[in-house]
């Protein structure tokens, strides 16, 4: 264990003003609720965010609570405050070093720490899923400020090697990086499928994907992959979990109305409580993952750690994550998809082996490894800073 400073104790800031993901939201609630402050030598650790995120945290008598009025403002208020206010009052509660959760930050604290939980700005052939309107300008936009929020700040914290390599091609090799995966919550990892694989005429074989409909998140050609299998004699099913708008979804209507226009083998849900989806996963047989941009693929650790066989695109961090415990298709090929389901549904031995070893590689995935490596980061960056 590294050394700190006793005769001084870290007082910490966090910014988390902009995680309205589930996946920003579950990182802060697992790395404080895991968090040993006296460890690393914090005194102290001051959280920024909007009520609702805040009530979710843990009441301890290290944990400081802030709730600025324009945190329950509009997106400009938020932004405007991070930019000319959370600076100031950072520093009157004595704040030795700021720790940002969304690497989009406007603040100019110095020395800052920054996570890198974005990927889209910076995915090479993402861009072309946003024309030329108003989306591009926006992730061209974040793409600008991150790379100034990565150049001014001390640290850098990346979930993956992958983003780590990707982004510092645009912004520039950075001095102080640490590669910090999320964790997977033990609800997960305390379940596992309900149910016995099929036999042939017992019931059909449950896929399930779950992931917001986004137009990298290729849902619609993963239904038209399962209606292929269904079309080559094999009784499967699809269920979709995460709900959407915009273009992606409708896509992904057009083609259920196409491939399942009766309803009989394709459902999707609306988004679900984090608490309900490791129910969800017990009623599946194989965990469907078709994204080609991730910075760190949240529901894919999820699924490893339920135990179930997986098939998984194979791009991005995808590989880095699940190494040899899935099956990979192009995420873009329906063909591709439906091969790497098959093989699952006809290779008992294989199955098995790519469940286990998933299952395996989940358990370097905690709240507890990610909160310790954190911690020790923002710790050391202080005092190398003072070097």
């Amino acid at each position: 264990m590294t050394k700190f400073n006793i005769a001084k104790k870290l007082t910490v800031g966090i910014d988390a003003s902009r995680n309205r993901s589930g996946g920003a939201k579950a990182h802060l609630l697992g790395i404080l609720t895991q968090c040993n402050p006296e460890r690393y030598g914090i005194d102290e650790i001051h959280v920024w965010a909007y009520k609702s995120l805040l009530d979710q945290l843990p009441d301890y008598s290290w944990l400081v609570k802030h709730n600025p009025p324009a945190l329950e403002l509009s997106l400009f208020s938020q932004l405007w405050w991070q930019a000319f206010s959370l600076a100031r009052e950072a520093r009157s509660v004595n704040c030795d070093i700021l720790f940002a959760t969304d690497a989009s930050t406007l603040s100019f604290f110095s020395p800052l720490i920054v996570l890198s939980q974005d990927m889209l700005s910076y995915e090479p052939g993402a861009m072309r899923f946003f024309g030329f309107g108003f989306d591009r300008l926006r992730l061209v936009t974040i793409l600008l400020i991150q790379n100034l929020a990565f150049k001014r700040s001390k640290g850098v914290i990346f979930l993956t090697r992958y983003a780590g390599n990707v982004i510092q091609k645009s912004c520039g090799t950075l001095p102080r990086v640490a590669y910090i995966p999320h964790g997977v919550g033990e609800e997960f990892k305390n379940t596992q499928p309900l149910f016995e694989w099929p036999k042939k005429g017992e019931r059909s074989i449950n896929c399930v994907y779950v992931s917001n409909a986004e137009m990298y998140k290729h849902q619609w050609l993963v239904v038209s992959a399962i209606e292929f299998l269904r079309k080559s004699g094999y009784d499967i099913y699809l269920t979709l979990i995460g709900g959407g708008t915009g273009l992606a979804q409708i896509k992904i209507e057009r083609q259920i109305s196409i491939s399942d226009p009766a309803g009989d083998f394709v459902r999707q849900l609306d988004f679900l409580p984090h608490q309900e989806l490791p129910f969800q996963l017990t009623q599946a047989d194989i965990f469907v993952f078709a994204s080609s941009c991730e910075n760190m693929p949240v529901t894919l650790i999820e699924g490893m750690a339920v135990g179930l066989p997986i098939a998984s695109s194979d791009r991005g961090p995808m590989p880095e994550v699940l190494e040899d415990g899935g099956l990979y298709f192009n995420p873009e090929d329906p063909g591709s998809i439906a091969s790497a389901i098959e093989k699952i549904i006809c290779d008992p031995i294989l199955r098995s082996c790519i469940s286990k070893r998933a299952l395996d590689l989940s358990k370097q995935y905690s709240w507890s490894r990610c909160s310790d490596e954190t911690f020790k980061f923002i710790s050391e960056t202080y005092w190398t800073n003072l070097r």
